[in-house]
């Protein structure tokens, strides 16, 4: 569906050439949600903008349904911009115009009759929840409103690929996690390709299938949402999963650093479980097993993923030091991945 191979984006500069994006390679799978995730000066921006042809890279090949894009004449470019919808943080709605009208207006440029084009816009604003709302101006709305209709508006043109550029970073939590619900839903049910640019890793653990990382122009970390999650390898991508779980893991930091201070002996541990372990009465089985072995549960937190649950679990384990690593054994055999964060 989408593949770049060594595309790169570099800008003249008054002392140096600017790279904006260096050397990546990508590809997304048709029908799924794809994240790219990136502090400010990443260049994930420019990487969308060159996605839907706004910008033409410098070096490289984008590949979307089989058309090279980078190699489209200007005309050929507006036929395959119709086929991708766009939404952005700001909404970029046409503020003297209704909702109705604002969902109409690719339409009106793609030269559909009126009638036509208010009855697909309708139906739009119904998948979004927006019906009743459709004589409304974008003034009279919520920004998670506007949001919805900017969805609505992008999906008008029946588009095979949707691009959401920090859709949901000037939203509130609880809008932010409807917007996000809104586009798994139109995913499941229009089999829509969507590629999600944001800096939070909420987005991309709440509905992505796969993300890739990215740094100083570089992809740095690719793999699914799942895998990325337990296993993070780089220290960005570490960093924006601990950034997940804040501000509860600097919590769980100051915990530990007092334990470690305050109890000279015992075993601090981290345990990770996924999928159905995480469901699973794992720990007070263990103790069962080893009834001489104390334990402290120091945190906690169970995410979601698209592929299953991820739980974290923070223990300190005191008692008779062979019994201790009988119990770590357990849970080795139990397939719960073990990390001894002191051990004495």
């Amino acid at each position: 569906m989408i593949s770049m191979t060594g595309v790169s984006k570099i800008y003249p500069g008054k002392q140096k050439p600017l790279v904006a994006v260096d050397n990546v390679n990508l590809k997304i799978d048709a029908g799924e949600i794809y994240g790219i995730v990136g502090y400010s000066g990443a260049g994930k921006s420019t990487l969308v903008r060159m996605l839907n042809g706004l910008e033409k890279p410098s070096d490289g090949q984008i590949e979307i349904n089989q058309q090279i894009i980078n190699n489209l004449t200007r005309k050929q470019l507006r036929g395959a911009r119709q086929k991708m919808g766009m939404i952005f943080q700001y909404f970029n709605l046409l503020w003297s115009r209704t909702v109705l009208a604002n969902v109409t207006f690719p339409l009106e440029i793609a030269g559909v009759p009126k009638q036509q084009r208010e009855v697909r816009a309708r139906e739009l604003l119904q998948t979004v929840g927006l019906e009743n709302r459709q004589y409304a101006y974008p003034s009279e709305l919520s920004g998670g409103q506007k949001q919805r209709v900017a969805i609505a508006r992008a999906l008008a043109n029946q588009p095979q690929i949707l691009l959401a550029d920090e859709a949901t970073s000037g939203l509130d939590p609880q809008t932010t996690d409807e917007v996000l619900d809104l586009l798994l839903k139109i995913n499941r049910k229009l089999k829509l390709t969507i590629v999600v640019i944001t800096h939070e890793m909420h987005v991309i653990r709440k509905i992505c299938d796969r993300v890739a990382v990215m740094d100083s122009g570089k992809i740095v970390e690719t793999g699914s949402v799942f895998d990325i999650f337990r296993h993070p390898q780089k220290s960005i991508t570490q960093k924006f999963v601990n950034q997940e779980e804040t501000p509860q893991f600097a919590e769980t930091n100051v915990v530990l650093q007092e334990l470690l201070q305050q109890v000279p002996k015992g075993k601090i541990t981290k345990l990770t479980f996924h999928g159905n372990q995480a469901k699973l009465p794992i720990i007070s089985e263990m103790l069962r097993q080893f009834p001489n072995v104390d334990l402290n549960i120091v945190a906690g937190n169970i995410h979601r993923t698209q592929s299953g649950a991820i739980g974290t679990l923070y223990l300190q384990l005191l008692g008779n030091e062979k019994e201790m690593l009988q119990a770590i054994e357990y849970l080795h055999i139990m397939r719960v991945e073990t990390a001894v964060i002191r051990n004495e």
